[in-house]
């Protein structure tokens, strides 16, 4: 059995996978994505580590069981849209606000304090979130992923084929058969759109920082034309920071 200090759990649950790690104070000891994660999952990881703590963010419902062990088992804080953050959050709508997009752009004060940063977010969706350089949360915008532009052209017409992405190279602008066309539109259109946001952003924000982060963040390296900070952690992180912030406060 390993001895750690005090050990935090961190858990996002997303609308396909678990994300979570375990952190020894600002260390990250462990971290896995998994299709599922169950009350004796956790058992398992509090006997290797000895968690003292744990928040939640979760988009969906159905985890009760789970969420009723780690609270008996460990301090449980659940994020919500009126638990109290480093941030100043502006956006109009909390109660609607995706739990993920905040962590994301606390993880973001964290890593560029006192800057402005667009984080994109790419993932089922594409999100696109500002915190300015007062440590606000303005808010953002959020657009179809990738997988879901291609879906929607199968699913919304009579013929057109579902593409699959095996590996990821531009493609070229003038597709000549359907799958190339439908190649081109998608990636270069998003390239077009992800771009188009950053130049909007920079010309309204001065010394703006950008970061990328999300489950396909991998496939979005070649669509930048912009220099671009890569943080796969990045919720996970800002949901470590929101714990913090609350175990401090």
């Amino acid at each position: 059995m390993h001895i750690f200090h005090k050990m935090r759990l961190i858990l996002d649950i997303g609308n396909t996978l678990y994300k979570l790690a375990v952190y020894d104070r600002d260390n990250m000891v462990f971290h896995t994505s998994v299709s599922h994660f169950k009350p004796n999952d956790f058992l398992r990881l509090d006997e290797e580590y000895i968690i003292e703590s744990v928040i939640v963010s979760s988009v969906r419902n159905g985890d009760g069981e789970l969420m009723d062990l780690m609270s008996k088992e460990a301090s449980l804080m659940s994020l919500d849209y009126d638990t109290p953050l480093p941030i100043n959050n502006k956006y109009s709508s909390k109660q609607t606000l995706g739990r993920d997009r905040i962590a994301a752009v606390v993880g973001a004060s964290r890593i560029f304090p006192g800057r402005n940063v667009l984080v994109i977010d790419a993932g089922t969706c594409i999100t696109y979130d500002f915190i300015n350089n007062n440590n606000e949360y303005l808010g953002g915008a959020i657009s179809p992923g990738l997988r879901m532009r291609f879906k929607a052209l199968n699913k919304f017409t009579g013929r057109l084929p579902v593409v699959e992405l095996k590996g990821f190279e531009m493609p070229d602008l003038i597709g000549d058969t359907t799958d190339g066309s439908i190649l081109s539109g998608v990636i270069n259109g998003l390239s077009g759109e992800i771009n188009g946001f950053i130049n909007s952003f920079k010309s309204n924000n001065n010394q703006l920082e950008t970061i990328i982060t999300g489950g396909d963040h991998k496939y979005f390296d070649k669509l930048f034309k912009y220099k671009t900070f890569a943080a796969p952690f990045l919720v996970l992180d800002g949901l470590k920071g929101i714990l913090d912030f609350n175990e401090r406060n």
